[in-house]
């Protein structure tokens, strides 16, 4: 028997049946195990991605600035709406006096229905969420075109609507007066108003009221900054365009072929499109941007070289003495910030529809001091030409057009008034002056008049810069300014090519907008609100 039992045991180990059976049973056993693994791990990753979306939501509502509500109150209603109010661990909201961030933390039990056969009893999905909206001691400047381009397809209408909710977009998003815009009109000229005006070294200049159109030198783009100091001469408020009477009769200085007319000026003697101070009042500068009249040709180089001064460090003394005079609000102190302060930001907004156009002006030597034409009580002229008389006159150097005569003396004697030229150009085109006064007193040849004529319009006006000059001069202010920190955003609005690139090179990297000129404007509306949101970034930290 013991045989029988030993020769069994021995079958029994070598026998094979049945060994596979065990070895399933174990492979399936870890099989279920993964398999659940697997399933707790997406239930555990559905409830995090769950958490976490919805606290993101919740604080990005929570932290806007222009929240109303109780910023605890709001996460705490997103997170009930989403069903999960049970899985708001906690609440934070730090509110300072130029920021606003709102914290959230979630913690979700996913009550794993495998892990716990691997020893894990707790499996929470954890989500936290940081927002926050902050608004730094911010300067803005919207340096706009309002050349007579803008007045086509209604380009000024729609700038007037992007600009006013570009204002209302930005200072709505600002509770603590951090922000501050000021706005430079462009076309031709830049009309700086009577405020800026009397804080430089002008030259030349003519007593108009409203009108400050300043012509400046090539030092001026030598600092980024117009330097308070550099003598610059105004320029003269004159028709320097309009056609008068050319034949070889007297025209009466009353006659409308010979009083000026301002109608294409570029800087007229009105209160809108001038510069305008630094203000967060919103209210006044939707009126201004309102007032903004479409006339002239374009000097970008110009607006964005007062642009550049509206925010340099030097202007400061000024704007401080603006705001003792109730010209900047009181709640905007110590402005224009240092470049190098880490609390403030400066910001340009150049914005065109054309390109440089070179223009001419009346030349210093002819825009104030004596001016050789006498006016005598009756309102007739007479004018003094030293050299250059024809033979007829003889030793007498005073013509007087009305009589087309010489005399010894001015029309009138001694009561006869020599004039500025401020009074000749505020009575008299510059046509006329050229005409009446030099090439009908010169000649009596009508060719050799004409030649004298276009002499003498030479003279007195030329070209004040060539295109590429002031392709060039803008660059330099452009490199100028982002060198020293300041954001600067570029909007070529429906402008041609050269425009186009001009404004594309000037921008800072990647702040270049090109919208096309759509008579809704919903294309310049779009690139003053993707600024206006850009400046005011609700971002997640967390």
């Amino acid at each position: 028997m013991v045989y029988a039992f030993s020769v069994f045991m021995r079958r029994f180990r070598r026998d094979e049946d049945g060994s596979l059976i065990i070895f399933s049973l174990v492979l399936f056993f870890l099989m279920v195990m993964l398999g659940g693994f697997a399933v707790d791990l997406m239930r555990y990753e559905n409830a995090r991605t769950h958490l976490q979306n919805t606290l993101d939501r919740s604080t990005l509502a929570a932290a806007a600035l222009s929240q109303d509500l109780d910023r605890e109150a709001v996460v705490r209603d997103y997170m009930k709406k989403a069903g999960i109010a049970d899985q708001l661990a906690s609440v934070t909201v730090t509110e300072g006096q130029n920021a606003t961030s709102v914290t959230a933390v979630g913690l979700a039990d996913t009550n794993p229905f495998f892990m716990h056969m691997m020893g894990i009893e707790e499996f929470d999905a954890k989500g936290r969420s940081k927002a926050e909206q902050g608004i730094s001691n911010i300067e803005i400047v919207l340096v706009l075109d309002v050349s007579g381009s803008m007045s086509w397809d209604n380009k000024i209408g729609n700038l007037k609507v992007a600009a006013k909710g570009f204002v209302d977009t930005v200072l709505g998003n600002d509770p603590y007066n951090r922000i501050s815009i000021s706005i430079v009109p462009y076309n031709a000229q830049v009309n700086i108003g009577a405020d800026m005006a009397g804080r430089f070294a002008l030259t030349n200049l003519h007593g108009v009221a409203n009108v400050n159109c300043v012509e400046l030198p090539t030092a001026a783009w030598d600092s980024l900054a117009i330097p308070l100091n550099l003598p610059m001469p105004m320029m003269a408020y004159a028709d320097a365009t309009n056609a008068t009477l050319l034949s070889d009769a007297a025209l009466s200085p009353t006659d409308s072929r010979a009083t000026p007319r301002y109608n294409g000026s570029f800087c007229k003697p009105l209160a809108h499109n001038q510069l305008r101070l630094p203000t967060n009042d919103a209210t006044k500068l939707r009126e201004y941007i309102d007032g903004l009249e479409a006339t002239g040709n374009t000097s970008i180089t110009l607006g964005m070289k007062w642009g550049a001064t509206m925010i340099d460090p030097q202007m400061r003394p000024s704007y401080t003495a603006f705001a003792g005079a109730g010209k900047i609000p009181g709640n905007l102190p110590a402005r224009p910030f240092d470049f190098a302060d880490e609390n403030a930001r400066k910001i340009i907004i150049l914005m065109t529809d054309g390109e440089h156009v070179e223009h001419r002006r009346i030349v210093t030597a002819f825009k104030t001091g004596p001016s050789g034409i006498f006016l005598a009580a009756d309102g007739k002229y007479s004018v003094r030409h030293v050299t250059g008389r024809p033979a007829e006159a003889g030793a007498n150097e005073y013509y007087v057009p009305h009589l087309d005569a010489w005399a010894a003396e001015p029309w009138g004697g001694a009561a006869a008034t020599q004039q500025d030229w401020r009074d000749i150009w505020a009575t008299l085109k510059m046509s006329y002056v050229a005409w009446q006064f030099h090439a009908r007193a010169l000649s009596n040849d009508y060719n050799a008049q004409t030649t004298l004529y276009n002499n003498q319009i030479a003279a007195m006006r030329k070209t004040y810069a060539a295109v590429p000059a002031m392709d060039d001069s803008l660059q330099t202010s452009c490199d100028q300014v982002k060198d020293a920190g300041v954001t600067l955003y570029g909007i070529a609005f429906g402008a041609p090519q050269n425009g186009q690139q001009v404004i594309a090179a000037c921008a800072s990297q990647g702040m270049y907008f090109q919208p096309d000129d759509d008579p809704a404007g919903t294309e310049i509306q779009a690139a003053f609100d993707a600024i206006a949101s850009n400046i005011t970034m609700l971002k997640l930290t967390q």
